[in-house]
């Protein structure tokens, strides 16, 4: 394996668990876990949504398959992802 062969490796494993990192990273975050759950059930969903579009805007990529393995508490399942 080159050096390439194996950045490439861990960039396309990074984007597909990207939602799940991004959901990791608010449960280890005390203010922004408080303000997640003051959303009320509901509004949680949109959330959720509006967090993945967001992803994909940001960070330039398309949606997977879907994963129901999250290491993420907040959440189900999400969308795994690979670059544009």
């Amino acid at each position: 394996m080159t050096t390439e062969e194996f950045a490439n490796r861990v960039i396309n494993k990074f984007c597909e668990e990207l939602t799940d990192l991004v959901f990791q990273y608010i449960e280890n975050d005390a203010e922004l876990k408080d303000d997640y759950h003051k959303f009320g059930l509901g509004e949680l969903h949109a959330v959720n949504q509006a967090l993945g579009k967001k992803i994909k805007e940001r960070f330039g990529v398309e949606n997977l398959e879907r994963s129901n393995n999250p290491k993420s508490n907040l959440i189900k399942s999400y969308a795994k992802h690979v670059e544009k």
